[in-house]
C-alpha cells in the first residue's frame, strides 16, 4: 500500500471515529493536503472557517500568507504536505484545548508516521509544543533544532502561524524574514541526514568487522 492509499484509509477511519471531541460541533473533517512522498511537513493549529467549508488546511487568509511566502523561496505549496493538531474546526476559532490535541494526537502521529518526512516546519505555538514542550515560540521561532521523535531523529523548525503574523506587523517581519531562512535550515537538516547515513555505514562495516 503506498503512502497516499494509507492516508485515505487513516483518513476514513477519523471520519468513523465518534470519539474526537470537536466533531460534536457539526464541523467537517480538514485532514491533510499536498505529496505524501515530501520531506517536508507543515503542522498547523487547527481549521478556521474557509478549511471547514473547504475540507483543507491553508485556504483562508493565513493560507494565503503561507502560499505567498512559499513562492517566495521556490517551495511550490504542492510539493509539501499540510496538515494541523486537530483536524476539526473548534467553535468561534477558540484555541484547541489540551484534551482534544490530545484526542488527534494519535492520529496525527500515524500521518507523520506515514510521511515519514526529514523536516516538520511547526506554524504556531500548539503545533511546536508537541516537539518542544517547553519552548517559548518568541525565543525559537526560526531556529533548527534536532529531537528525538517515536525513536527518530527530526529536524523541527518553529514558525509563528501566519494567522499571528497577519494580526500583528513586527511578527509579520519575522514570520517573513524566517521563511527566507528556510531553505538554507533545509539544505543543513539534508546534511545532517546524509552524515548520519554515513555513520551508520560505519558502524555497521565496523560491526561486521569483527564478526
Amino acid at each position: 500500500m503506498g503512502k497516499l492509499e494509507e492516508l485515505q484509509k487513516l483518513k476514513q477511519e477519523m471520519e468513523a471515529d465518534s470519539s474526537l471531541p470537536l466533531r460534536k460541533t457539526d464541523t467537517n473533517l480538514v485532514f491533510g493536503v499536498g505529496d505524501p512522498n515530501t520531506k517536508i511537513l507543515f503542522i498547523g493549529e487547527g481549521p478556521g472557517y474557509w478549511e471547514n467549508l473547504k475540507k483543507e488546511p491553508f485556504v483562508g487568509n493565513a493560507g494565503k500568507l503561507l502560499d505567498q511566502v512559499l513562492r517566495l523561496v521556490n517551495i511550490p505549496r504542492e510539493s509539501v504536505y499540510i496538515t494541523n493538531v486537530v483536524h476539526h474546526r473548534p467553535p468561534e476559532n477558540r484555541d484547541p484545548e489540551p484534551d482534544e490535541i490530545s484526542a488527534y494526537g494519535k492520529y496525527l502521529d500515524e500521518i507523520i508516521k506515514i510521511i515519514d518526512p526529514k523536516v516538520i516546519v511547526t506554524l504556531g505555538r500548539f503545533s511546536m509544543g508537541k516537539f518542544l514542550p517547553t519552548a517559548r515560540i518568541s525565543s525559537v521561532h526560526g531556529k533548527s533544532q534536532v529531537v528525538q521523535f517515536k525513536g527518530k531523529n527530526i529536524t523541527i523548525i518553529p514558525m509563528y502561524h501566519p494567522a499571528a503574523a497577519l494580526r500583528n506587523g513586527s511578527l509579520m517581519f519575522e514570520f517573513k524574514q524566517d521563511f527566507q531562512r528556510l531553505p538554507d535550515m533545509l539544505k543543513e537538516a539534508e546534511s545532517l541526514t546524509e552524515a548520519k547515513k554515513d555513520l551508520d555505514k560505519e558502524d555497521e562495516s565496523q560491526q561486521m568487522s569483527l564478526v
